[in-house]
């Protein structure tokens, strides 16, 4: 398993995927919004959605993690 952690601060704008969902590298997981900027969070890997740990309009700290995924 890999936990997928968020690298700033901000608001969950949108999250475009579901759980059990099969993933590219690059896909995006989640959109951030910090500063009134969108900010995309990306599967490191092929991978399946196992968690997700935010729901959209939440504030996020930095570190936190966002996903659970599981290497395909």
């Amino acid at each position: 398993m890999f936990e997928l952690k968020s690298e700033l601060m901000g608001m969950v704008w949108k999250i475009p995927v579901a759980v059990g969902q099969t993933l590219s590298a690059g896909d995006t997981v989640a959109i951030l919004e910090s500063m009134k900027v969108e900010i995309p969070i990306v599967a490191p890997m092929a991978c399946s959605l196992v968690e997700l740990r935010v729901e959209e309009g939440s504030e996020i700290a930095e570190g936190q993690t966002i996903a659970i995924l599981r290497p395909t």
